[in-house]
């Protein structure tokens, strides 16, 4: 049996973007806060929203790169990718039971990200290459919405 492990989300960078190193072999990737919003209508007929932030790591050494390079703070982007879980130990506060803590973050490692169109000058197409996944151009900074 084939099990799937697909995400895809289209929303608003909400952060400037960061560049780490990973600690077991030193490799640099990327990471960006992307909120979406979901709206509907309460039971009093008003309409109601809650925004979800989804943290987005870029592994893929040259997609890291394009999208450090070309995706800035409020920029509308689709990104696809897989979810992935990561679990580490928090310590407790004084008085509990047990010293540590399990806990558990979710985040989206991400094959492919896009800036959507937002009225923009059409940009230059990518090189092409199987890590250009990265679209269009720089935008001022805006809200995330």
């Amino acid at each position: 049996m084939s099990y799937l492990n697909s995400v895809t989300i289209v929303g608003f960078v909400g952060a400037d973007l960061e560049q780490r190193q990973a600690r077991n072999n030193g490799s640099k990737f990327t990471v960006l806060s992307v909120a979406t919003q979901r709206s509907w209508k309460n039971a009093e007929d008003e309409w109601v929203s809650k925004v979800e932030w989804h943290r987005v790591a870029i592994f893929r050494p040259r997609l890291a790169e394009a999208v450090l390079t070309n995706i800035k703070k409020g920029a509308h982007v689709l990104v696809e990718g897989s979810l992935i879980s990561s679990t580490y130990e928090q310590a407790n506060g004084k008085g509990k039971k047990s010293k540590t803590a399990k806990m558990t973050s979710w985040s989206i490692r991400a094959d492919v990200v896009r800036k959507l169109d937002r009225g923009e000058p059409e940009p230059q197409a990518p090189e092409s290459g199987s890590d250009a996944a990265v679209l269009s151009s720089d935008t001022s900074e805006q809200a995330p919405f």
